[in-house]
């Protein structure tokens, strides 16, 4: 209890520095009432009613169980949540202001391109053996290398210096790597090995675990946004290649969240290891998996068709994440970048919870049909809205908030459809292998240097595409269009995967909880999925 206390006091205590640093008003700081910030742009005024419209929609869709809590569970569950927050809070605080930062240093479309594609390779590349590392290294270790990796990569952004902030990009891409898997399979060992606490409590957690992400995406959005508004950004003398104040506040925020994140890793959590196998065995089984996984693919006409629904509209929406802040730049109308991010993590949010309020009633096919159509036409609006983007702001921001809610269906979809599809022996390897065509579409989009337009016209063509291979999958079978049954007695988002009451469902669970969410998050270091 001891190092539980100190740990709490040493939280409180930054949380007050926090807090008096945020009181330091700078003279180019304009103090504003809540009133006056809701309405000083239209912006602005778009968020109380996306706002409340989240809030109704989260609360009917919020996870619950009806397993009873045995003695410990509510102290480890706040305990990781405090803690996940934190880490996860870091990571958003970041999202919206990277591209932001390149440009306001002066740097290329194309330089900022090539950065974002060294966060996104950094993250593949690492991301394919992640899961080793971690099993092998120690759950808790890793943790904290992710803080130390991403506090590295927010303070190499004060640097105007486009290698160091290459290196930044590529640990930054690292560090999401890991976010979602050191974290979550730490988690899941203590919840199961340690604790022995039930499967049905397991998803209980996994449905906690992304409901507070989202809240904590929202609060991070606005939180940046006051930073970045309080701050002048300035170099730090006259010539100086290391800048502060503006863009760069949200990552000091970032650094904040790590180093206190850091403490509580360290007192609160206890060291786990995942099941050790002989090297060679483990690549012999990773062989044959992908031996067996490519010989699936090309003879499952579901599989191959999957695989282009995931590549299509994920590759797209990663390219979306590259182009909102160019598209919505504006000199009459600057964009606050967290108060649209936070918009954005709103519209997702409702997304989400609409997939869980009607899971019972529409297949997941049917509703990948209407995400994907409705994907179709954001992006018609918007290319349309890119051919003038200072006289159709509002057009944007209407349809990107639109394909933001289309992701929020998306992903627990999806999700489903791909634990029914694909086997679970070769699921991981399959899942790699669907992000072999994801990777090239990404890359092209970002490196080719084509007008905004034409990069939404691309991408409305292959939510097309996307839609057409969901159609081809409703055709091919119908077993796997059936209405999900309830199999568990706890309430969760569909977007957490099912809930299952024993042992090898628990790990199933696991696994389809990470295939339906974890690759959502809206992170610009790059693509974070998996470790598969």
């Amino acid at each position: 209890m001891a190092p539980r206390g100190a740990a709490l006091s040493l939280a409180a205590a930054a949380a007050v520095q926090l807090a008096s640093a945020v009181d330091v008003n700078p003279s180019t700081a304009v103090e504003l009432s809540w009133f006056g910030f809701l309405t000083q742009s239209f912006y602005h005024m778009s968020v109380l009613p996306l706002l409340a419209t989240t809030v109704v929609l989260a609360y009917l869709a919020r996870p619950s169980t009806s397993d009873d809590f045995p003695a410990g569970f509510k102290t480890f569950a706040g305990s990781y949540l405090m803690v996940w927050s934190l880490c996860v809070a870091a990571d958003w605080l970041q999202g919206p202001y990277v591209y932001a930062l390149y440009a306001a240093y002066g740097f290329s479309g194309k330089e900022i391109a090539e950065l974002f594609v060294a966060g996104f390779g950094s993250s593949l590349v690492f991301g394919c053996f992640v899961g080793t590392f971690t099993d092998k290294f120690g759950r808790k270790k890793c943790c904290l290398l992710y803080c130390v990796l991403y506090i590295l990569s927010c303070l190499t952004k004060h640097f105007k210096w486009y290698s160091m902030l290459m290196v930044g990009r590529v640990t930054g891409g690292i560090a999401t790597s890991m976010l979602f898997s050191c974290f979550e399979c730490w988690m899941v060992s203590e919840h199961t090995q340690r604790h022995l606490f039930s499967g049905g409590l397991l998803g209980f957690m996994f449905g906690m675990m992304f409901t507070v992400m989202y809240c904590v995406a929202i609060a991070s959005g606005l939180a940046g946004q006051a930073a970045a508004d309080s701050w002048k950004f300035a170099p730090l003398s006259e010539g100086s290649v290391i800048w502060v104040g503006g863009y760069c506040c949200p990552f000091d925020l970032a650094i904040i969240c790590l180093i206190i994140g850091m403490v509580l890793i360290a007192f609160l959590f206890e060291e786990n290891y995942g099941s050790t196998e002989s090297a060679g065995g483990e690549e012999m089984s990773q062989l044959d998996n992908l031996k067996q996984a490519g010989a699936l693919l090309f003879s499952d006409k579901r599989m191959l068709l999957l695989g282009i629904v995931v590549s299509t509209f994920e590759g797209s929406m990663f390219a979306f994440v590259f182009n909102w802040t160019p598209a919505l730049k504006s000199s009459t109308n600057p964009p606050p970048h967290g108060v649209i991010f936070a918009m954005f993590m709103m519209a997702c949010m409702c997304g989400a919870s609409a997939a869980t309020l009607f899971s019972a009633i529409a297949k997941p096919s049917i509703r990948l049909v209407v995400c994907c159509a409705t994907g179709f036409m954001s992006f018609v609006l918007a290319s349309v809205a890119a051919l003038d983007s200072e006289g159709h702001l509002r057009l944007s921001l209407s349809a990107f908030l639109l394909f933001e809610f289309c992701v929020g269906v998306y992903f627990p979809s999806v999700g489903v459809l791909k634990s029914d599809v694909v086997p679970e022996q070769v699921r991981g390897t399959m899942y790699n292998l669907y992000r072999v065509p994801l990777n090239a579409i990404v890359v092209g989009l970002l490196l080719s240097n084509i007008p905004m337009a034409t990069c939404f016209k691309l991408n409305a063509l292959l939510l097309l595409a996307a839609l057409v291979s969901v159609v081809g999958i409703m055709t091919a079978s119908g077993n796997v269009l059936a209405p999900p049954k309830v199999k568990s007695v706890s309430k969760i988002p569909a977007s957490y995967g099912p809930v299952s009451t024993n042992d090898q469902d628990a790990r199933e669970e696991k696994q389809h909880a990470k295939d339906t969410v974890i690759g959502r998050r809206r992170n610009t270091e790059g693509i974070s999925t998996p470790p598969v």
